[in-house]
């Protein structure tokens, strides 16, 4: 919290401006000046520390983070502000605020992460089902849900397709307790056929480039990093290695795998298993 209130003394030192100093920065702001877009970001801190600090008891989220997202926000709207929008400052920051606060909350608290696109749909979706049940006492459609959404019937499924829900894996499946969820996943963690299927491929991608020339091996086994090295080598490095340009090795990889993929053809060889 020290460090909660040392940000609020800081931003204490900006003036609020007033209607008629907000326009005159707009236009300064409309013609590229970045020092009015700073002088307005610094003036309106307050109000992004007022919408934090409605979020922070609701969310198990740092408040000093809300701000900083929310400065975000702040700054992109700054940015975008111009006198044609006839309107204070804060009335068109606050939902810029909003969205990168929110954003941030969704992304610290989600198990699974979405896109901010689908996620922004799947949130506004909630609210208009909940509005139209109201008024209708029945569900939507998916074709008005679109229509209300203003997007195509597939962008709505696509974003319903990120729809989840979390389930414990030590929660009773049965009426009798007998049975978890985790008990009901089968375990692939030793498979026999897959395992050996696997061997014989690696043994017929070794045979294969071992057939190359050196150069060839050196290039192939460097840039599918055959060793397993943390960091696979770029044609740069192989290239610096051998003496030779980025470019002389990418022909040359092209070249060997042209060779392997003949002799597959001709040898009839299974390389991949499913």
């Amino acid at each position: 919290m020290k460090m909660y209130e040392m940000y609020l003394s800081q931003i204490q030192k900006y003036p609020l401006l007033k209607a008629d100093k907000e326009k005159e920065i707009a236009k300064q702001i409309s013609d590229g000046n970045k020092t009015a877009v700073n002088k307005l970001v610094n003036s309106n801190l307050r109000l992004v520390v007022s919408i934090a600090n409605k979020f922070k008891k609701s969310y198990k989220v740092s408040v000093m983070d809300l701000i900083q997202e929310g400065n975000l926000g702040l700054m992109a709207a700054a940015e975008k502000f111009s006198p044609a929008y006839n309107t204070r400052f804060s009335t068109y920051a606050y939902p810029w605020i909003l969205q990168y606060m929110l954003r941030f909350i969704h992304n610290k608290t989600s198990m699974i992460a979405i896109p901010q696109r689908k996620e922004e749909v799947l949130r506004r979706l909630s609210n208009i089902q909940n509005e139209y049940n109201q008024a209708t006492g029945k569900e939507a459609s998916k074709v008005e849900l679109a229509k209300s959404l203003g997007i195509t019937e597939d962008e709505l499924k696509e974003a319903l397709d990120c729809l989840y829900s979390c389930t414990s894996l030590d929660c009773e499946c049965n009426e009798d307790g007998s049975a978890t969820i985790g008990e009901l996943i089968p375990d692939f963690t030793y498979n026999p056929e897959r395992t050996f299927f696997m061997e014989i491929a690696k043994s017929n991608i070794k045979q294969l480039v071992s057939e190359l020339s050196e150069k060839e091996q050196l290039v192939i086994t460097g840039r599918y990093n055959f060793e397993g090295k943390i960091h696979a080598p770029t044609l740069r490095e192989i290239g610096m290695k051998l003496g030779v340009s980025a470019e002389t090795i990418r022909q040359t990889e092209i070249k060997a795998l042209k060779k392997i993929r003949k002799a597959v053809d001709e040898n009839k060889l299974e390389l991949y298993t499913a």
